[in-house]
C-alpha cells in the first residue's frame, strides 16, 4: 500500500484511489486484524518507549507484499505521537537525497523506507552511524578540496520494510533491534478485514460474502480490499449491489479467480513449467521470459502463494511443479515425477 507523502513519486497515480487505499487502511492497533504476535510485540515496544520517553527502536517490519508492513508502520507514528515520513529504497539515488531526509526529521519522529532491500550500498552505509549514532557524516567538495562533515541527527526510528530480507547486508540487518516478520493471513481474519472494508466502502455484504472473497485473497488484506472493489462493481451492475455468497462466486469466476484463490498468472506459471519444461526444473529467469513477467515479480508476488499452497518446489536447480500442479490443470504427473524411494543397504 502506498503512502501519499511528499518522498513517493505519486504523479502516476490514481488520486482517489491513494485517497481510497489509506481510509481503508486501520489507523490503530486495536483496529489492525491479524498478525496476533507481531502486533502484541510491537504495542510493548511502543509502550514502553512512550514509558521511558524515548524513541522506539528501529524496526524492521519483512514479509510477502500486501501483509500490512506500510500500514504498521503508520499505526507505530500514531501510536508514538510523531510524524511520519515516507520514502522506499530505489528512489534514494544518492547521498544529499540521504542527508535530506534525514536532516529535515524532528525529535521522536519515524522515517519509513519501503523495499529496503533495493537501498544502494553506497547509500547504506552513510545509514549506519545516523542509525546507531544518530550522526551523519557527509563529504564536502571533491579531490584535493574534500572534506568530511559530521551533523548531529535528532533520535529518530527507522522503520524499513521488506519482501526479500536475505538480501540486506548483515551490518544493516544487525542495527534493527527489532525484526518481525509477517505470516499470510487465515481466511476468517480476511473475512473480518473484508467486513470492515465493505463497511466503509457502505457496501451491504452478507457474512457468507465476506467469507467467499477472503477464501480466494490468497492470505493477503492488499488483495482482498481489491476483489471487495470488483466484486462491489459487479453487485452494483449485475444485481441489487448486496453481496452475497453466489454474487461473491459469480463475480470472482468473471475475475477468473478460481476455488483456490489462483488467478490467471498463476496458472500461467503451472503451464508454462509443465508444458514448457517438462514439470522442472527451470530457472526464474527462463520462466519469467515464457510467461512474460518480471523474475522479480514471479518470486516476490506469485511464488510465495504458490510454494505455500503445494504447487510449486523450489530447488536448487530450479522450480519444479508438484503432483498438486498436474492435478490442478487436469493433467496425470509422469512417472519421474512420483517420489522416489531408496533402498537403504545393509
Amino acid at each position: 500500500m502506498l503512502p501519499a507523502m511528499a518522498e513517493r513519486p505519486v504523479s502516476t497515480l490514481n488520486k482517489p484511489d491513494v485517497a481510497l487505499e489509506l481510509t481503508l487502511r486501520p489507523s490503530i492497533f486495536s483496529e489492525f486484524t491479524g498478525q496476533p504476535k507481531v502486533k502484541e510485540r510491537l504495542e510493548i515496544a511502543v509502550a514502553a518507549a512512550k514509558k521511558r520517553g524515548e524513541a522506539i527502536d528501529h524496526i524492521l517490519l519483512s514479509g510477502p507484499p500486501g501483509l500490512g508492513k506500510t500500514t504498521l508502520a503508520y499505526i507505530i507514528a500514531k501510536a508514538m505521537g510523531t510524524n511520519l515520513k515516507a520514502t522506499s529504497g530505489p528512489t534514494i539515488e544518492k547521498a544529499a537525497d540521504l542527508a535530506g531526509l534525514l536532516t529535515n526529521l524532528e525529535e521522536g519522529d519515524v522515517l519509513f523506507i519501503d523495499e529496503i532491500h533495493r537501498l544502494q550500498k553506497t547509500i547504506e552505509e552513510y545509514l549506519y552511524p545516523a542509525m546507531e549514532d544518530f550522526k551523519l557524516d557527509i563529504i564536502i567538495d571533491q579531490g584535493p578540496n574534500a572534506r568530511s562533515v559530521r551533523l548531529n541527527l535528532p533520535r529518530f526510528t527507522l522503520i524499513g520494510a521488506t519482501t526479500r530480507s536475505g538480501l540486506l547486508t548483515a551490518p544493516l540487518l544487525t542495527r534493527f533491534a527489532v525484526r518481525e516478520r509477517l505470516d499470510y493471513y487465515v481466511a476468517e481474519d480476511l473475512q473480518k478485514i473484508v467486513v470492515r472494508s465493505a463497511r466503509l466502502l457502505n457496501v451491504e455484504i452478507e457474512a457468507d460474502g465476506a467469507f467467499e472473497i477472503a477464501r480466494r485473497s490468497r492470505g493477503t488484506p492488499r488483495i482482498a480490499n481489491n476483489l471487495l472493489r470488483r466484486v462491489r462493481d459487479y453487485a452494483q451492475v449485475r444485481h441489487d449491489g448486496r453481496i452475497t455468497r453466489d454474487v461473491a462466486d459469480r463475480a470472482l469466476a468473471m475475475l477468473e479467480i478460481d476455488q483456490n484463490g489462483l488467478d490467471e498468472m498463476d496458472k500461467r506459471i503451472l503451464e508454462a513449467i509443465i508444458a514448457k519444461f517438462s514439470g522442472g526444473p527451470v530457472g526464474v529467469s527462463s520462466l519469467a521470459v515464457a510467461v512474460g513477467e518480471e523474475p522479480d515479480t514471479i518470486e516476490e508476488v506469485y511464488e510465495p502463494y504458490l510454494i505455500m499452497e503445494g504447487y510449486l518446489k523450489r530447488t536448487p536447480q530450479g522450480r519444479v511443479a508438484t503432483e498438486l500442479s498436474f492435478k490442478k490443470l487436469g493433467l496425470t504427473p509422469p512417472a519421474d515425477h512420483q517420489p522416489k524411494l531408496f533402498k537403504l543397504q545393509p
